[in-house]
Formats: C-alpha cells, sequence, structure tokens
C-alpha cells in the first residue's frame, strides 16, 4: 500500500523496486497509499499496544479491559474502512466514531490532544492559523470531555427504582423534560411550572418558565426539542409529603380580549388556564412520561445535590438545563452554599372603581430600587431558564375589584446590597383600547423595605402594603415616599402627623379603601431575621452585649443556626480566642456548641466532610478561567510574533527612542515569558498548541539574545540585571516539561523531532555562545549562575552535555583569575549544594557522571595552574554524585531499609568529611539550637537504649545529662528521676539475660549489584538468636537474583567482572576490646559478656591450612591458621547494622597458634580464679571442669604437644631441658611462660586454693594423670610448687633463656 516516486537515474538492469528502495535509497520518497483516517489507526494502535502490555505488567484491570475494548473496536472498524465497501454516507459516520472513540482513548491514558477540522482531519499546524488552531484545540477538549461524560453515565447504568441509593441521599432534585404544548390560545404564552403540596396549599419550588409562540413552538428556536428543568434542593422530608403535585399556570400575552384589530392594546398578561397532575408516584423512582391534555413532560427523580446530578447525570442535565431551587432550604446546608433569595408573591388586593363605573383592570409592575431611587437592572427572576428582568407586570384581570393574583417571583440581589433596597409597587389601569391605554398613568404606588431598623432582614409572611395615591412626581421620589410606613402594621405603630408635605400626597385609608398584600419568603444564608441571631454575628460591634446574646443564641431556633452554621460557629469561636480572660464566656460559648450537637445529627456532619472532599479542587475554578483567559491572550500574541521575520524584530527594535525604552522592553518581555513558560499556559495534552508556542518563543529569544550582544556588551552599557534575566529564562525555557523528549513514548518522541527537532539543542548552544561571550563580565555571575547552567548539562543530550560542561571549567578559571583568592571555593561550593538538590529531584545519571568527571580532568590537566586543584575537584564531584545516585536509586526502588539506611549515611559522611556542615546538619535534621530540644533527643537516645538492652551507652549519655541538670540548669527533679534510671541499668547489665548476636561477612561481587555493593565486603550485626542460616536466607530475599558462594576463599577477576551477582556470607568473630580501666581488674563476666560482643571493631575469620605432611603424634606441628582480620570503618554497635570493611590476611605459624592458644586458655583460668575470689558463692564446677581439660585433655594431647613445637625432644622431658633455634626463642620464650603460667596463675590465691583442694568434690573432679606422661602434676604438686614459687620467685633458668623444668620432679612428693 506504499508508492514510490523515483529522482533518480533511468533503470540500470535491477528490479524497480530495487533501483528505487536499494540502490538509490537516499533519494526515495515514500507516500502512503493509505486513507490518512487508516493511517492514523494503524499508528493508534501501535501506540495503544505498548501501554497495553504495561497496564497488564501494573496489574491495572480497569483500564487494561477498557482498553482492550476500544482497541478492538478500532480493529474492527479499521477492517472495515480497509475492506471499501462501505457506502460514503456510513463511512461518513464511522469516521466521526473512529475520531471519537480516539479521542477518548487516548485522554483516558493522558495522550495528547488531537486537533481536527469539521470532517475529522488532522489539522497541519503550519497550514493552520494560531487562533484557529487554538480554538480547534478548545473545542476538542470539551468535545471530548462531554463525550467522556455521556459514556460514564452509560456505564454506571444507574437503577434509580433501587432504594439502595436513595437510602444514602439526603438531596434530590426533579427532572422536567417538556415535549410539547398544544393548546389553540391564538397568541404567545407563558408556561410557569411549579411543585405544588396540595394538602398545604403551597408551592414547593420557583417556577420553570417557558416563553411559547402562537406559532405552537418556543419563542426561542435555538430550544425547540431542548426544554428541559431540573428543580432542586428536594429532601427526604419533601418526598414523604401525601401528595405533590406539577402545576402548569398558562398565562396569555397579548389583548385584553381574543379580539382581532390594530387598535387593541398589546403585551397585556392575561389569565388563560391550569394544568395540575399528581406526581407523588415520582418518589418511587420512576421514569414517567406525563400527558396532561395539550402538555407532555417527562418526570424523573434524580439522587443528590445539583452538583452531584449534574456529575452522575450528564447525559440529561447538562448547561442549557434550567435549575428552578426550591422555595427553602434542603435538608442539608452544605459549605459554600451561598444563597440569597428574597421571594415575593403578590397576593390580592382591592381598589376603588373611583370615577369609572366598572371597577379597574389593574396591573401591578414590581422592581427593585435602592434608596437614591436608582433602579436594580435585572434584580426580578419571573422563572427560571431566563434571565432578569427590571420590571415583573402581573396579570390583569378584566374589571375585578379584588384581584387574587398569587403570582411569585424571585428578587436576587447582591448581599452588601440588601440593606440599601427596597420594592416599589405601582399600579395602574389597563384600557383594552390603545389610545386609551397610552393615557393612562399608575394611579397608586407601595412599598416595602428589605431591612428592618433593628439590621433583621424583612419577617417571612404576609404583609399589608399601604397604597399611597397621588398625581404628581412625588410617587417616584424614593427619598420622600421612604421617609413613610410601608406596611399597615408600621402604620398603626407610628401616626402620622399632618403636615405640608402630605398635603397632597397621604396614604389611602384616609380617603380609600384600597389595600394591597404581598407575601415573602428569605432564603438566605448570609441575611438573618432573628435579631439575637445578628446580635451574635455582629459582636465586634456590640461587644458590651455578648453575654445577652449567647444566653439568647439558646432560644434561636434550630433552623435559623443551621442556616448560617458556619458564620455562627467563626463567631463562637472568635469570642472564645479573644475573650479568654473571661471564663463566662468560655461557658457560655460551650453551652452553644452543646445545642449546636442536637441541631445538627451526625449524619448531616459527615455530609459536609464529604462535601468538602469531593470538592476540594473546586478552588481550581477561578485558576482554570483565568487560565482560559491567558490562553486566548497567548494564542494572539503567538499569532503576531509568528508572522514576524527577522526585518521585522530589527525594526520594531530601531523604533525605541532610548537605550532605556529598550532595557524596559526586554526587561518585561523576558519577565512574561518566563511567567508564561512556567504557569503552563496550555494543558499537558495539547501538544500541537505547546509546542507552536516554544517554537515561536524560542525564535523570539534568539532575536533578543541579539539585541543583547549588540547594546548592551561592552563595559560601559553592560547590564547585569538584563543578562541575568535572559539567562534564567533561557535555561527555564530549555528545562520546560513539554521538551523533554526522554519523558515521551518513542512515537511521540519521533513525531516532535520530525516536525520541530529538539530544540532545548538550540538553546542550549545559544546560552553556552552567549556565556563565552560575556567575557570579563562573566565573574559577576558566580556562583549565581552555576545552578541554571548546571540544569542546562543534566538535560540527558549527549551533544548539548558536552556542549555546556565545559563552562563548569571556565567558571574554575574564572574565579581562580579574577576573585583575588587564587581558588574556585564559590563556584565549588555552590557546585555541590545544587548538585545534591537536583540529583535529589530525579535528574542525573550514571553516564552524566562519567562525562563530567572526564571533561573536567581533560581541561583542568591541560591548565597550567589547575591542573592539581582540579583534578581533585573532578575526583571530588564523581565521587558526591556517585554516591548521591546510589542514595536516590536505593530512596525510590529499594525497600530495604539496610540499604536505604546505608546510603543515607554514605551521603553523610560524604559531606561530614568534606566539611559540609551546612548540607550534613541540612540532611541530618539534627540542629541543636535550643536547651529543651537537646534534653529531649538525650532522653530519647537514651530511652531507645533501654529498649535495645545497650544499657552501657545509655549510662554514658545519662552521665552527660546529669551534669548538665546538677551544675548548668540546675533540675534536680529531673536528676532524680535519671539517677533512677541509672540505677535500673546497672541492675539490669548484672541480671538481665542479653544474647550474644553474631556477626557475618558478606561480600557482593559480580557487576549485577549496585556500586555502593558492588565487589565489597561488609560487616553485618545479626539479630538476636539468629544463626547464619536464616541470615544468608534473609539477604537472599533482598537479591533474588543472586547465587550464594560455597567457598569462603577470595573470588577471582572472572567473578567480580562478571554481570551477575554473586555473594558471599561466612560468620566471624570479634575480637574483644576491653577499656582499659579495666584491665588486671577483677571484673564480673556479665560486664565483660557486654565486650565480646559490642563496642568492637575488628573481626577474625581463621581457615586452617597444613604445611607439610601430618606428624601423627603431633597435629599442631604443621597445621598452620590463614586469619583474615577484618576493620571496619566505625565500632558495633553503630548506626547501620553494617559497615565497609578493610582487609589484612596473615598466615599464623603453628607456634604462634600455640601462644595465642595458651594466651586464651590463661585468660579464661585467670576470669574464672578472679570471679570466685570475688564470689565464694559461684559454683566450682566450672573451674574444675577447666582445669580437667587441661590437666587431663581428652583429644590431640592437650597443651604439652605445645611444648614439642619448634623444640628437640629426647627422653622423658623430667631430665630434659627445652631447646629451641634462635630464629625462635622469643616466641618459645613466650609459650613456655604461658605454659608456667597455668599453675601461676593461682599463685596470689593460695589460701582460696587450699580451700578449694580441701573439698572432696573438688578432688574428686580431677582425674589421676596419666602413668605414661613425663610430667605428672598432681595438685599436691601444684600446692607444693607454687608455695615454694612464692617463697624464691627468682628459679634456676637454663642457660636458653627459659626456666629450668629440672626442678620441677624434684619437688615432687610421693
Amino acid at each position: 500500500r506504499k508508492f514510490l516516486t523515483q529522482t533518480c537515474p533511468p533503470w540500470t538492469g535491477f528490479t524497480l523496486f530495487q533501483h528505487l528502495s536499494v540502490l538509490f535509497r537516499q533519494h526515495e520518497t515514500v507516500i502512503p497509499g493509505e486513507l490518512p483516517l487508516v493511517q492514523e489507526l494503524t499508528l493508534t494502535l501501535r501506540e495503544w499496544a505498548v501501554i497495553w502490555r504495561k497496564l497488564y505488567v501494573s496489574n491495572k484491570i480497569m483500564l487494561f479491559r477498557q482498553l482492550q475494548q476500544m482497541t478492538y473496536s478500532l480493529i474492527e472498524w479499521r477492517s472495515q474502512i480497509l475492506s471499501g465497501t462501505l457506502p460514503k454516507d456510513e463511512l461518513a459516520e464511522l469516521k466521526k466514531k473512529v475520531t471519537a472513540k480516539i479521542d477518548h482513548g487516548n485522554r483516558m491514558l493522558g495522550l495528547d490532544l488531537v486537533v481536527r477540522d469539521d470532517n475529522g482531519n488532522i489539522l497541519d499546524p503550519d497550514e493552520t492559523s494560531t487562533i484557529a488552531l487554538f480554538k480547534a484545540h478548545e473545542m476538542a477538549s470539551k468535545r471530548i470531555e462531554e463525550k467522556i461524560q455521556e459514556e460514564k453515565s452509560i456505564l454506571q447504568n444507574l437503577d434509580l427504582r433501587s432504594q439502595s441509593i436513595f437510602s444514602a441521599v439526603h438531596t434530590y432534585g426533579l427532572y422536567v423534560n417538556f415535549k410539547n404544548f398544544v393548546c389553540n390560545i391564538g397568541e404567545d404564552a407563558e408556561l410557569l411550572m411549579a411543585l405544588y403540596d396540595p394538602d398545604q396549599s403551597t408551592f414547593i419550588s420557583e417556577n420553570y418558565l417557558i416563553r411559547w409562540g402562537s406559532s405552537g413552538m418556543p419563542k426561542e428556536i435555538e430550544k425547540l426539542n431542548n426544554l428541559q428543568a431540573v428543580f432542586t434542593d428536594l429532601s427526604s422530608t419533601d418526598l414523604i409529603r401525601p401528595r405533590i403535585s406539577l402545576v402548569c399556570q398558562i398565562v396569555r400575552v397579548g389583548h385584553m380580549e381574543l379580539k382581532e384589530g390594530k387598535k387593541h392594546t398589546c403585551g397585556l398578561r392575561r389569565p388563560f388556564g391550569v394544568a395540575v397532575m399528581d406526581i407523588t408516584d415520582i418518589i418511587h423512582g420512576k421514569f414517567i412520561f406525563y400527558s396532561f391534555k395539550g402538555l407532555w413532560v417527562s418526570l424523573k427523580l434524580l439522587p443528590g445535590d445539583l452538583t452531584q446530578v449534574q456529575k452522575n447525570f450528564s447525559h440529561l442535565v447538562d448547561r442549557s438545563t434550567a435549575i428552578a431551587r426550591k422555595m427553602g432550604f434542603p435538608e442539608i446546608i452544605l459549605p459554600g452554599d451561598v444563597r440569597n433569595d428574597i421571594y415575593v408573591t403578590l397576593i390580592h388586593g382591592e381598589f376603588d372603581k373611583g370615577k369609572k363605573k366598572t371597577p379597574k383592570n389593574v396591573e401591578v409592575t414590581m422592581s427593585v430600587y435602592d434608596e437614591e431611587g436608582r433602579l436594580l437592572e435585572k434584580a426580578v427572576h419571573p422563572g427560571a431558564g431566563y434571565e432578569g428582568i427590571s420590571e415583573y407586570k402581573s396579570v390583569v384581570y378584566y374589571q375585578v375589584k379584588q384581584p387574587c393574583w398569587y403570582e411569585t417571583v424571585k428578587v436576587s440581589i447582591a448581599i452588601e446590597e440588601v440593606t440599601r433596597c427596597h420594592i416599589r409597587f405601582t399600579f395602574r389601569h389597563r384600557s383594552s383600547q390603545e389610545s386609551r391605554d397610552k393615557s393612562e398613568r399608575a394611579f397608586g404606588v407601595a412599598f416595602v423595605k428589605l431591612m428592618n431598623p433593628d439590621g433583621t432582614t424583612l419577617q417571612d409572611g404576609r404583609h399589608d402594603l399601604v397604597v399611597y395615591k397621588g398625581d404628581n412626581k412625588k410617587m417616584e421620589d424614593a427619598k420622600f415616599y421612604l421617609s413613610l410606613p410601608g406596611t399597615k402594621a408600621e402604620m398603626e405603630e407610628k401616626e402620622l402627623q399632618a403636615s405640608k408635605a402630605l398635603a397632597n400626597f397621604t396614604p389611602t385609608k384616609d380617603s380609600t379603601k384600597d389595600s394591597f398584600q404581598i407575601a415573602t419568603l428569605i432564603c438566605s444564608t448570609k441575611l438573618t431575621q432573628n435579631v439575637d441571631l445578628l446580635g451574635l454575628l455582629n459582636w465586634r460591634s456590640n461587644s458590651q452585649n455578648i453575654k445577652h446574646n449567647l444566653k439568647k443564641l439558646m432560644e434561636v431556633d434550630g433552623g435559623e443556626i443551621v442556616k448560617f452554621l458556619q458564620d455562627t460557629l467563626d463567631a463562637l469561636f472568635n469570642i472564645m480566642m479573644e475573650m479568654s480572660d473571661n471564663e463566662t464566656y468560655d461557658f457560655l460559648v460551650f453551652d452553644a456548641l452543646v445545642i449546636f450537637h442536637y441541631y445538627n445529627n451526625c449524619d448531616a456532619y459527615l455530609l459536609v466532610l464529604n462535601y468538602y472532599v469531593a470538592n476540594a479542587d473546586d478552588s481550581r475554578g477561578a485558576f482554570v478561567f483565568s487560565l482560559s483567559f491567558q490562553g486566548s491572550f497567548v494564542a494572539c500574541m503567538i499569532a503576531i510574533l509568528r508572522q514576524m521575520d527577522d526585518s521585522h524584530y530589527s525594526h520594531y527594535i530601531s523604533t525605541f527612542k532610548t537605550r532605556q525604552d529598550i532595557i524596559d522592553f526586554l526587561m518585561e518581555t523576558f519577565i512574561m515569558f518566563k511567567d508564561l513558560i512556567g504557569k503552563n499556559v496550555y494543558a499537558k495534552d495539547w501538544m500541537v498548541m505547546n509546542m507552536m508556542q516554544s517554537r515561536v518563543f524560542l525564535r523570539a529569544i534568539n532575536q533578543f539574545a541579539e539585541v543583547l550582544t549588540k547594546f548592551f556588551m561592552d563595559q560601559a552599557s553592560f547590564e547585569l540585571q538584563l543578562w541575568n534575566n535572559y539567562f534564567h529564562l533561557a535555561v527555564a525555557f530549555l528545562t520546560h516539561e513539554s521538551l523533554q523528549l526522554e519523558t515521551f513514548s518513542q512515537a511521540k518522541r519521533n513525531k516532535i523531532v520530525k516536525k520541530y527537532g529538539d530544540m532545548r539543542k538550540e538553546i542550549g548552544f545559544r546560552i553556552r555562545d552567549m556565556w563565552y561571550n560575556l567575557g570579563p563580565h562573566k565573574i559577576k555571575f558566580i556562583p549565581s549562575m552555576v545552578g541554571p547552567i548546571l540544569e542546562v548539562t543534566l538535560t540527558p543530550e549527549v551533544e548539548l552535555r558536552k556542549a555546556t560542561i565545559p563552562i563548569f571549567f571556565d567558571m574554575m578559571q574564572c574565579e581562580f583569575n579574577f576573585s583575588g583568592n587564587g581558588n574556585f571555593h564559590m563556584f565549588e561550593n555552590e557546585l555541590i549544594t545544587k548538585l545534591d538538590q537536583e540529583v535529589e529531584g530525579g535528574r542525573g545519571d550514571e553516564q552524566y557522571k562519567v562525562l563530567l568527571e572526564k571533561l573536567l580532568l581533560e581541561h583542568c590537566r591541560k591548565h597550567k595552574y589547575l591542573s592539581s586543584s582540579g583534578e581533585v575537584f573532578a575526583l571530588l564531584v564523581s565521587s558526591l554524585l556517585e554516591n548521591l545516585l546510589d542514595y536516590r536509586t536505593i530512596i525510590m526502588h529499594d525497600e530495604s531499609k539496610e540499604n536505604r539506611m546505608s546510603c543515607t549515611v554514605n551521603v553523610l559522611n560524604f559531606y561530614k568529611e568534606k566539611k559540609r556542615e551546612d548540607i550534613y546538619i541540612r540532611d541530618s535534621y539534627y540542629v541543636y539550637t535550643q536547651q529543651e530540644l537537646k534534653e529531649k533527643l538525650y532522653q530519647e537516645i537514651i530511652s531507645y537504649f533501654d529498649k535495645g538492652k545497650m544499657w552501657e551507652k545509655a549510662i554514658k549519655l545519662s552521665k552527660e545529662l546529669a551534669e548538665t541538670y546538677e551544675s548548668k540548669v540546675f533540675d534536680y527533679e529531673g536528676l532524680g528521676n535519671l539517677l533512677v534510671s541509672m540505677a535500673s541499668f546497672y541492675e539490669n547489665i548484672i541480671k538481665a539475660m542479653r544474647p550474644q548476636p553474631e556477626y557475618f561477612a558478606v561480600g557482593y561481587y559480580g557487576q549485577g549489584f549496585p556500586s555502593f555493593l558492588r565487589n565489597k565486603i561488609f560487616i553485618y550485626r545479626g539479630k538476636e538468636y539468629e544463626r547464619r542460616e536464616d541470615f544468608s536466607l534473609r539477604l537472599l530475599t533482598q537479591f533474588p537474583n543472586a547465587e550464594k558462594m560455597t567457598s569462603t576463599t577470595p573470588p577471582g577477576e572472572d567473578i567480580k567482572s562478571s554481570p551477575k551477582q554473586y555473594m558471599q556470607c561466612f560468620t566471624v568473630k570479634p575480637v574483644m576490646s576491653l577499656p582499659p580501666s579495666y584491665k588486671d581488674k577483677p571484673v564480673p563476666e556479665q560486664i565483660l559478656n557486654y565486650y565480646r560482643a559490642n563496642e568492637v571493631q575488628q573481626f577474625q575469620y581463621s581457615r586452617p591450612f597444613r604445611k607439610g605432611e601430618k606428624d601423627p603424634d603431633n597435629e599442631f606441628a604443621t597445621m598452620w591458621i590463614e586469619r583474615t582480620t577484618y576493620t571496619t570503618a566505625y565500632s558495633f554497635p553503630g548506626i547501620l547494622k553494617w559497615f565497609e570493611v578493610k582487609q589484612i590476611s596473615t598466615e599464623i605459624s603453628p607456634l604462634e597458634n600455640a601462644i595465642e592458644t595458651m594466651e586464651l586458655t590463661n585468660e579464661k583460668i585467670s576470669n574464672c580464679v578472679q570471679q570466685h575470689a570475688w564470689d565464694r558463692s559461684l559454683s566450682v564446677h566450672p573451674l574444675s571442669m577447666l582445669l580437667s581439660g587441661i590437666v587431663d585433655p581428652a583429644v590431640m594431647g592437650g597443651y604439652s604437644n605445645y611444648e614439642k613445637v619448634g623444640c628437640v625432644m629426647g627422653t622423658p622431658r623430667r631430665h630434659q631441658v627445652v631447646c629451641v633455634s634462635p630464629a625462635s626463642s622469643n616466641g618459645i620464650v613466650q609459650l613456655a611462660d604461658l605454659l608456667l603460667d597455668v599453675p601461676l596463675l593461682m599463685s596470689g590465691q593460695m589460701k582460696f586454693m587450699k580451700s578449694l583442694l580441701s573439698t572432696s568434690h573438688f578432688l574428686g573432679d580431677l582425674k589421676p594423670p596419666n602413668q605414661g606422661e613425663a610430667t605428672v602434676w598432681t595438685p599436691d604438686l601444684m600446692l607444693l610448687y607454687l608455695e615454694l614459687d612464692s617463697r624464691n620467685p627468682s628459679l634456676t633458668w637454663g642457660t636458653t633463656g627459659c626456666r629450668d623444668y629440672t626442678l620441677a620432679p624434684a619437688l615432687q612428693l610421693n
């Protein structure tokens, strides 16, 4: 389905396809043979397929299935289009379905909006004006949103007859769809529909107005088949009324009588008829089609308030739907539902016929005026569906003395205007003859003020108004008649005194019997009719009556309080806060809040809370509106800039008269561009519009850059702020999210690059050129421009990085040359700070680290003075980047607490070692600025040490804190509590059981591990009672792909360079490091046990091996030990449970092995003897077992074999002196001393030993010596030897420097 057009030489012997596609491929042009819609379908399906797979992998089932259905539909429709069998009209209809489905799917998946023309074809931005493109985006976005809402409503398939839906709803709306009205009226008509309670004889709702033409269609033809309304705010109490009716009043608009004639008065509102239907069944959720005779409507009850109805039933309720509110409040008044509606009903009147023979045809004109007599435009609303009008004219009854209208209209006035306004009624006789009607003037006037003198609103109910009569202009003078009483109740209270002012304008009661009655209903959440509640709301202006108003609040009707709940609560809490010094107010406020509990049940509070949550984003409305306005503005600006070429820019700049004018223009332009770029004027999915804006802005920025270079470069004309604004604008443009190609799919990336290229490279190269053009001015931008340039270099585009990273070196040498300090510390500090922030924000990668180090090293090594310091800095930054990248990777992707903590500590230690305390403190969040904070931290740390059974550390910190309590803050109470805690710590050390953890060496080998683990060895501190098998299993769960090594020998380079993961784990022994104060003292074993596994920094692993053949008589003679000593950077326990190690490997000879073994043996004997000397109550069994193992070993010959190591042995040892080689003399001497120290260890405990030897059970534990051995160390021999040795410590020494063992057998007793 592709055609090839050739632009190459004639055919040369190959097939045509080969000729075009292979031989001259660089000249071929591919022209798709498919329809544009099929091409779009193909590309869309390919893009969706990638996303579809990702949805499956991420287990997003709902979205996966929706996309699956959409994909199947598009595949089927694509097949139908490709078949070529569809008629033209069906193809056009299918095209609409396809484009709608694609647009819906793209919106659902967060893909870009596709803008189309009226025929569904994709618009080419190069062939479309900017304004048209913007309008197309707006229309497409609106169309898609409406379609999505419609489909959502269909998918939801709500069954409103289900009581489960209605049971949880407190507010309802009645949907009315007006189908048709057939009645031979002969003139225009007004249809006023409202809900009515026949049992209460009251209307429930305001009117829904339909203006019907004499031709049998709506007056506004655009409303044909689109006449619908929702009666809102119906509560559950409304639905349980015994009966509810829908009443439709029909008013004829035309002549007084249905007579033909040109001279008849027109435009009169005359009663025609009424239709009433019982709609009680509507509460059961039935969708009913009602038919009055000649009037057809469909009705449906919708659960929810207006916002919920518009959301859930968008297929029924749209923007054209009229909203008729209830004349009253719903069951729940939601926060933010500000309402200020005044309903006025014309009830009836009685008018004297005067000089006429028949009663007057009275027409009442109602309007709203302020106290100055100015008319309020469009303040009167006769019914929902139309805007307000300035004057409302009543129905005219023909020759009726006591007309009864019962017409209700709504008056809507701004809250701040209510206090100044009143409603005026004028009465006029209407003649059926046009000529007479023109001469008729108003014969009376009445008025009612909306606010009472005490500040409350006009009370609900009926009001008998005074009708004033007169024939002069004073009837229209508001200042005059407002000084008179408006109602008969006011007149009775205030007697009018005769004056000149009333000579020609007197109340009708003095001359006629005219009367006029109205009824009012106030539905306002801001205007109260209760004087006590008003006093509370205005408590600041009348503070002396706060107590009285709070008491009176208890008597206010609950319904009135609920209407003003938010304002009332605000007032109460403000009183409580600002009058906190008076407890009386506190109690009264509390009482009021308790009363509120009864007025507002729990369900109401929950509904209010749900409303807040559901409408959390409504505050964006104003912002969205402002963005819409900005969108139009920016589109116009882009359209202008798009038409400008280089000459236009040059000419425009030349029109400025002064240099300051150019500065002001550029400054404002840079700021405006940066502001628009930062605000994201257009939605993210408006890709075409965003690209258009970026392309036009880029060209303008480059043009202004040339102006900068031309006018503001030299020393005299340089403008620092202007250049600074340019750089920040350029960086903001380069880093804008709409240009970050790597974040897009491959399809979108290719589309953008093909159409617009990578605009980041163009602006980035311009930034580089502008920087180098600065010359000596560069120093003025250091360090302020380090951060912005870093943002540029972090852009993941190789060419851009290579071009901009050298700017860093330029900054280094600039500061080095011009700062006067001979260093680049400002640049260094700023780069480290900004690098930390940028990498933490998600920018930077391993490639950037390598390239940054490479380029900096290349430039620094070529520089005469920066070669050394520059190289150090480059390696420093590279090391920092490695730590930061590891930290970010682990924090984002690794759930292991150990790994996260390790990376955090690595970063903190880096800053600490580099003396960047500012960042270290910022990252560690420990800032000791207050004594209270320090004390709190001490207490918290001590508490953690106590929980972890680290009482030694808790005691150390407690002593520091105790000194503070005792000597600095003198908190003796705190000191006492602390000392009690310390006492418990000491007791726990002696009595509590603390299991000793094991330590493990873990090696991570292979390139598959993260860099902070790769080919490194760590020492881990295991958990309590955790053995190596359990620990290894725990590690392998973190790295399931790792292979466990069975050998403990260090791996070779093949393992270390392998792309796999290899893990080596084995147990190591900690090397105890006792505090100096414990040396040579009888320290209890419980205390020593702590130091055997804690406060350790060295660990050993021993692997035995033999050199030479095994000696059957002495296994120790050829037994060597390969010992690896691991030294960690920090001691255990520490901030981590693991630390990296340095290893030192040594081989231990048999002699050194014997010495080490005897040292450990003697240490055990010494500790055991000292413990028994310290506490005679201890069992001697451990000591007796230890001595038995030494005197009579069960295996391997005991320590007597150690005497043979490195010595020449002959006849029985009692007759020989040990002989050694000169090379091992020191070791032999040390070993001999250790062997001899076995009995000498008891020399200081003579009396203790005698008592032990006298006990039968001790002697019984010692087995008799083997008769074949050279030396027989019986207990008596040991005792006698010790006595002689204590009396004469200077024994005879042999020529070899060893003690003479020949004395020992001479001392043996029989």
